[in-house]
């Protein structure tokens, strides 16, 4: 994988395919390889960028100075920046979901379309807002093993867990490659986001589209619903039989809404 240096740290991304380019944001604590299916299938008309997000994957932090949430945004912006990307099409998951918003308040102008999955804009509960510090604590003090071992049963489904070893490996192989550093510094930063609910939903007038898996647990349907309510130009898609990560759980319906909604725009500029 290439490396930048942006905003005094390493940024590994991958570049797959030609085309209208699509910057695709992994969520927490993975790395880019989240989007493999994505990658695969989509490279085939699109540019597809994967970059590790500060922390993570092969990407490094600052040293001293504290990470902001918003900062996340303004490396991948910087990255693209590099690559002599004006505009361009932006997917996240979860927490690659709230950097996005963050990439489109920062540079509105700059996106033509957003993809949201499994992610939610509102501001945390004080409770969840504890639970981020409480995890990073405990994530610097233990590391990423224990952690991830009890995660799993929400990143995928549990029944998934067991029916589908090669996703569940896959997924617990990331988490636990993860840096404790850097996904505690992320959990902290996110701790303290504004609230894009209010905030950068009502800006957003350009075509978007909303995934989520049926039985996510850390972002229900309902959450999916409220970003559909609080956006202009949006399409809704409820993943079946799938949790946190619809992506690697049933990659061809996840692939074919993306690649739906990306034509659609294309034909209409809308829905």
């Amino acid at each position: 994988m290439p490396v930048v240096k942006v905003n005094n740290i390493s940024v590994y991304y991958k570049v797959t395919g030609e085309g209208d380019p699509i910057l695709l944001v992994h969520g927490h604590p993975f790395d880019h390889t989240m989007w493999d299916p994505q990658t695969a299938a989509l490279s085939k008309l699109y540019r597809i960028i994967t970059p590790d997000v500060r922390g993570y994957g092969k990407s490094s932090l600052l040293k001293t100075a504290p990470t902001q949430f918003e900062d996340y945004a303004t490396d991948l912006l910087a990255l693209m920046d590099v690559l002599s990307i004006k505009s361009f099409h932006l997917g996240g998951l979860s927490q690659g979901g709230q950097i996005i918003m963050e990439i489109f308040r920062q540079a509105p102008t700059r996106v033509k379309s957003l993809i949201f999955a499994d992610t939610f804009a509102s501001l945390d509960t004080p409770e969840g807002k504890q639970v981020r510090y409480d995890t990073a604590a405990r994530l610097e003090k233990e590391g990423m093993d224990a952690y991830s071992d009890e995660v799993i049963y929400k990143m995928i489904t549990p029944q998934h867990v067991s029916s589908q070893p090669d996703v569940s490996t896959h997924v617990l192989k990331m988490m636990k490659a993860a840096s404790p550093k850097g996904a505690a510094t992320a959990l902290r930063a996110r701790a303290e986001r504004i609230d894009y609910l209010t905030e950068v939903l009502p800006k957003i007038n350009i075509p978007t589209l909303v995934i989520v898996g049926r039985e996510d647990e850390y972002t229900p349907v309902a959450k999916a619903e409220e970003l559909q309510q609080n956006l202009q130009n949006c399409k809704l898609v409820i993943i079946e039989d799938a949790g946190h990560m619809p992506n690697l759980e049933h990659p061809y319906e996840f692939n074919t809404a993306v690649l739906d909604f990306l034509d659609g725009i294309s034909n209409t500029g809308s829905f």
